[in-house]
């Protein structure tokens, strides 16, 4: 009961979060590269549903307690940029495909990235710098389009064009985990990061409305579908739950531990991968 009663008052530090987030991003993990195998339970996934908007609350407070946002930014866009790199040539040329042919499209550096390029303009329009600001927030969201508008004019620079979108110049749309949702929000907790009550009703409230009553709303024009799929087959917005989690958040950085979060994040991904192609290949 003590010990009840301390946590309670103590909370959770930075580093304990991104601890649950990295079990959380695990057990999706694991499922999403063995499901194959019929043995790994749907719940891995359904926990999973928690771990990105932990890990971008994580980097909200990270980005806004930094004592270097350039070297903070530069770390995971680096990051991005070598997974995303290896994410096009085997989306569009077939290399280091698992025999059926899936690959992981997982890129949430790619998400963190562009969000700190957001955040950054968020605070120079609050500087009164309109046009730096509105720019670092605009050019992010208006690239991919410009970008598919000029691989349609001139098919020959497509390839170019989608080798930067994937690397140098990263776009929102190049993986799943960097969709636009994502980007919003990443933007809510920013925006709200001064007021954690309202900042986590802002993150759950969407995060239901959207996958919830807006995604239930149009997949119930399909003719075999129950609400009753919303909480087995359709259950993104499970991650609405994560925001209890942030709530206990105490303000503290904890120990750190940045350089492990760092390495792990691609290093699993290649590793789960790596073992799944060897279990599929026993498997058949």
């Amino acid at each position: 009961m003590e010990k009840t009663k301390l946590f309670l008052k103590e909370g959770l530090s930075g580093t304990a979060l991104k601890t649950i987030a990295l079990i959380f991003m695990i057990l999706d993990h694991i499922h999403y590269f063995f499901a194959f195998t019929g043995y790994i339970p749907e719940w891995f996934s359904m926990l999973g549903r928690l771990s990105a908007p932990l890990f971008l609350f994580c980097m909200v407070e990270g980005f806004t307690y930094t004592h270097n946002r350039k070297r903070y930014f530069l770390k995971v866009y680096i990051i991005s940029v070598c997974m995303n790199g290896l994410l096009f040539f085997m989306q569009f040329a077939g290399i280091l495909r698992r025999p059926d042919g899936f690959f992981p499209m997982n890129g949430m550096m790619t998400a963190f990235a562009l969000l700190m390029v957001m955040f950054q303009g968020i605070d120079l329009i609050k500087q009164k710098r309109w046009l730096l600001g509105l720019s670092a927030i605009v050019i992010p969201i208006v690239w991919p389009i410009v970008g598919g508008i000029l691989s349609n004019m001139f098919p020959t620079f497509a390839t170019p064009l989608g080798l930067l979108g994937y690397t140098i110049l990263p776009i929102w749309n190049s993986n799943p985990d960097s969709s636009i949702i994502t980007m919003i929000i990443g933007i809510l907790l920013y925006v709200f990061r001064n007021n954690r009550k309202f900042q986590v009703f802002a993150f759950s409230g969407f995060t239901f409305l959207y996958f919830f009553v807006y995604l239930g709303y149009m997949l119930s024009s399909m003719p075999d579908f129950v609400w009753s799929q919303m909480f087995t087959d359709y259950y993104e917005w499970y991650g609405m739950l994560a925001g209890l989690i942030m709530l206990c958040y105490n303000g503290k950085r904890g120990s750190g531990h940045q350089k492990f979060f760092y390495v792990f994040y691609p290093a699993h991904i290649y590793l789960l991968y790596a073992i799944s192609w060897g279990v599929y290949i026993l498997m058949n």
